[in-house]
């Protein structure tokens, strides 16, 4: 028995006449007789009464149209979404993302891909430090990273999805919390919140690089893995922290972000994937990502 007996036997207990079925079906009525007969002789039972004026079903040909009908169109949906994964419009895409842009970009672009590639299915893991993200993509844990470079590791492809200003993070009270912008070097005597050292965070390379440029070593008091407990902290009125733009996106009240100078101080957001994954999916999700970043 093949597909095609079936989809024969449907056409002719559909229309109950073998003329209309052949012309449905496309083919001869001669070999469509004989396919039913087939079909009849491998069942050992008769699905049809067939008379010179009529065609009807036997009860149990009744009982084998309701499951043929389910095995064709469950053949026909699973052809449909193999479709649909080939062109990267259905499937599953694991997203991850360091912690400044989780509060910012992240659920735009997840509302985008859902607005634009609503078959696939979108897991995050935001608050990620860009060393988990690299272990991550390595894994297969996830299919795109966004991240702080530098990016080490071989076999990744990355694109830059923009560039974020850094910011002074400074407790709502503090006496430089109401200018419109800052020198590095005037945050020279406070004490610094600052992210995971040891090279678990770039950030933490950033802050240490932008205050030796202004002449001084930050004073850390606190390290911390997420962005967000770095700005309850500073909130507190623990210290003060270097951050890109996106965070001040964060609701927490008692935190005054500014500007600093020069105005080219930041750090670049990139996205990141493994260069043996060039499946259609990731190629729409990245230009949805391209598009949202373009519309700012």
């Amino acid at each position: 028995m093949e597909l095609r007996h079936l989809r024969y036997f449907r056409a002719v207990a559909e229309e109950l006449h073998f003329g209309r079925a052949a012309e449905r079906l496309h083919i001869a009525q001669p070999p469509l007789s004989q396919q039913i007969r087939q079909l009849e002789r491998e069942l050992g039972v008769a699905l049809l009464v067939r008379t010179t004026r009529s065609v009807e079903l036997t009860a149990a040909g009744v009982a084998y149209l309701s499951r043929a009908v389910r095995i064709l169109d469950a053949v026909d949906d699973a052809g449909e979404q193999a479709r649909r994964i080939a062109k990267g419009v259905e499937g599953q895409l694991a997203i991850g993302c360091v912690g400044s842009a989780t509060y910012s970009l992240l659920p735009r672009l997840v509302r985008a891909l859902g607005e634009t590639l609503p078959g696939i299915e979108v897991s995050v893991r935001g608050e990620m430090l860009a060393p988990a993200q690299l272990a991550a993509l390595a894994a297969g844990e996830i299919d795109l990273a966004l991240l702080r470079p530098p990016v080490p590791q071989t076999g990744l492809i990355t694109e830059t999805v923009r560039r974020d200003r850094l910011l002074a993070a400074l407790p709502a009270d503090h006496p430089l919390a109401g200018r419109h912008d800052l020198l590095v070097r005037e945050l020279h005597d406070e004490d610094f919140i600052a992210h995971a050292g040891q090279g678990r965070s770039v950030m933490h390379s950033v802050l240490t690089a932008v205050c030796a440029d202004a002449g001084f070593v930050p004073r850390l008091r606190h390290e911390v893995m997420e962005t967000s407990t770095l700005v309850t902290l500073v909130a507190a009125g623990l210290g003060v922290a270097i951050v890109p733009d996106p965070t001040s996106a964060l609701d927490i009240g008692g935190v005054a972000f500014v500007p600093l100078m020069p105005a080219t101080l930041g750090v670049d957001l990139v996205v990141a994937r493994s260069a043996a994954n060039d499946s259609p999916l990731i190629a729409n999700a990245l230009a949805v990502l391209r598009g949202i970043t373009r519309a700012g």
